[in-house]
């Protein structure tokens, strides 16, 4: 990208968000990051933000695709770990295989789930499927609040979710939480809300909101718009608690997902997987999964070994030399 040229995204993309903040949203935009281990796949991570980090509980999404396999590594993710969290897998297209060491294994597709609780810790493998041609969709994280943070770990998977109708040429599909009068009662450990929105071209619906949740809409296609702003693909628009409505709409045929929940009141530690009360509960946690993905699989009391999966561990980044300070909701400004 030339100079002019980035020039001009940049004045497009403080456009976007000044008429956000005119309609009373705050239009979060994503920044690219590989995904995985040497073969890396790029997303668009657009939680955490730089200047929120929680929208509920929701800690963390990726974005990515629509992305053509041929010629590419698609989702390719060894053997990691994970702590403090659950892992929320949501598909438009492709098929992405997980396994893990607690024993379980779940092929998800689009319009189902595949939920990872990892609670005191867990490893988990994901890798796209030969058979997918296209791969779109997200990944999201849930922080665990402190009282469930050292629980088993668990896994489920479902081949789908309930649905529901939301306007003329909009179908939600509800893999969490309530909504227009749909329900999916799957184990979050906080007040939660997540639905697909499959939008057809020229559609629009408006959204009824819970005034005591804080939500998002994330864009997964090109054309998509909250309130009249754009909303690119991978950025988000949030809707602070009090809101009663969004309206969302598509220039073309489109898919949004509508996130929400409880604001999350604690602070915690986030390092790449890991998810503590401090920086030394963190630093316990990366140095236990050092030692033991040098271990033989019987000798890993922490995080076990992904059942079926014979590639080495991926290792945990260093962390940093100054100490790694708990955040909340927002970051701290001032």
């Amino acid at each position: 990208m030339s100079n002019t040229e980035a020039t001009i995204v940049e004045n497009s993309e403080a456009a976007c968000v000044e008429e956000a903040a005119a309609a009373g949203l705050e239009l979060l935009l994503p920044r690219d990051v590989p995904l995985g281990g040497p073969r890396a796949m790029p997303v668009q991570r657009v939680l955490p933000n730089k200047h929120r980090h929680f929208i509920g509980a929701w800690c963390f999404a990726d974005a990515f695709g629509p992305a053509p396999m041929a010629g590419h590594p698609g989702m390719d993710v060894p053997p990691h770990p994970h702590t403090g969290l659950q892992t929320w897998s949501w598909l438009v297209d492709g098929a992405i295989e997980h396994r893990d060491s607690a024993g379980f294994s779940h092929t998800v597709r689009p319009g189902g789930l595949n939920i990872m609780t990892a609670g005191r810790g867990i490893a988990h493998s994901e890798y796209s499927t030969p058979d997918t041609q296209v791969l779109h969709g997200v990944q999201l994280w849930t922080v665990l609040p402190s009282h469930e943070r050292g629980r088993e770990p668990w896994f489920d998977g479902l081949d789908a979710v309930p649905q529901v109708q939301l306007a003329a040429g909009v179908t939600g599909s509800v893999f969490v939480g309530e909504h227009a009068g749909a329900a999916s009662h799957v184990g979050a450990y906080t007040p939660l809300v997540g639905v697909e929105l499959r939008m057809a071209a020229g559609s629009e619906v408006r959204l009824e909101l819970r005034g005591d949740f804080e939500h998002g809409v994330l864009a997964l296609s090109d054309g998509i718009a909250v309130d009249d702003v754009p909303v690119g693909r991978g950025a988000l628009a949030y809707a602070a608690p009090g809101r009663e409505a969004v309206i969302v709409s598509a220039q073309r045929d489109g898919v949004a997902i509508l996130l929400g929940g409880e604001p999350f009141a604690e602070e915690v530690v986030m390092f790449w997987n890991f998810i503590g009360t401090d920086h030394d509960e963190v630093q316990q946690a990366r140095d236990e999964w050092m030692r033991e993905r040098e271990s033989s699989a019987s000798a890993r009391p922490r995080f076990g070994s992904v059942v079926d999966d014979d590639s080495h561990p991926l290792a945990s980044p260093r962390l940093p030399s100054a100490q790694l300070l708990p955040r909340g909701r927002a970051k701290r400004r001032g």
